[in-house]
């Protein structure tokens, strides 16, 4: 049976944009009390000021993962707000795409590795306690298909998000008896402003993605509240990406090669 969310006190990480912020607005439509938090506070309070027009509870928070003192300072802000932490969806994400020599070690590797992964671990560790003595929580992990399945140019991006997904499971494992649910949502290509913010590269400009393959922002962000109401230990969206992991886990063979002459073959050019 699915529980009831109202009042329940809900912390969204990335909520400038995206998911985040269609998820505040679908949470808040339920009865939450919706945290957004980003870097972006022009577009956070436009958010906040659209829920509380519909009557809804919101509250915008700055906050850079990459900063334990923010994570902290946000942490208490809510809990001085509201009192409490019940739903914490980790959300905030970056992608540098491109082939992996290309990269720069600091802006591409090392932002996406502090604010896809370690970013999240250390929110989760401050709010896991409040979680605890509540003796009930949510935890709601934004990883992609890309920490399933590993394709070429998104090396760092994939390796933060297959270590979201360890990260999920290990967590899981640890809290279900005591009330917390921990969920890894896995979702696919989606409409959003992600592709603007990954970088402007040759293979993005020629490699031409048909519009049916995308789901809408506002679809994922239903999903992450079904989670909500309902935990479950993985949603991969949409369903038919099941079939390509399991090919890519019972056929690696055969999926190195259809990449290589498909996708490598055709994109990446060396010097010679």
């Amino acid at each position: 049976m699915k529980k009831s969310l109202k009042n329940k006190v809900v912390l969204i990480t990335g909520a400038s944009y995206g998911f985040g912020a269609d998820a505040a607005k679908l949470f808040a439509r339920q009865g939450c009390r919706v945290v957004l938090a980003a870097r972006s506070m022009d577009r956070l309070k436009a958010h906040a000021d659209q829920i509380q027009a519909e009557g809804g509870q919101a509250l915008a928070v700055s906050l850079d993962v990459r900063d334990q003192s923010q994570i902290d300072a946000v942490v208490k802000k809510v809990l001085d707000h509201y009192g409490r932490i019940d739903i914490l969806f980790n959300n905030a994400g970056q992608g540098r795409l491109d082939w992996f020599e290309q990269l720069d070690p600091s802006a591409d590797i090392d932002s996406q590795i502090d604010i896809n992964l370690r970013g999240l671990i250390q929110l989760t560790w401050a709010v896991l306690p409040i979680m605890l003595s509540q003796r009930e929580g949510v935890i709601i992990n934004m990883s992609s298909v890309a920490g399933l399945i590993a394709p070429p140019t998104y090396g760092i991006y994939s390796a933060t998000k297959f270590g979201v997904r360890g990260f999920t499971d290990a967590l899981r494992r640890e809290v279900a008896m005591f009330g917390v649910n921990v969920s890894g949502i896995y979702p696919g290509p989606a409409k959003t402003e992600f592709s603007q913010h990954s970088g402007d590269t040759a293979i993005k400009r020629n490699l031409k993605v048909p519009d049916w393959l995308y789901m809408t922002s506002e679809y994922v962000a239903r999903r992450v509240v079904d989670l909500a109401r309902h935990p479950r230990r993985i949603l991969v969206i949409p369903w038919y990406y099941r079939l390509a992991i399991g090919l890519d886990t019972f056929f690696p063979g055969m999926v190195d090669w259809l990449i290589n002459i498909l996708f490598v073959k055709r994109f990446h050019k060396l010097e010679e």
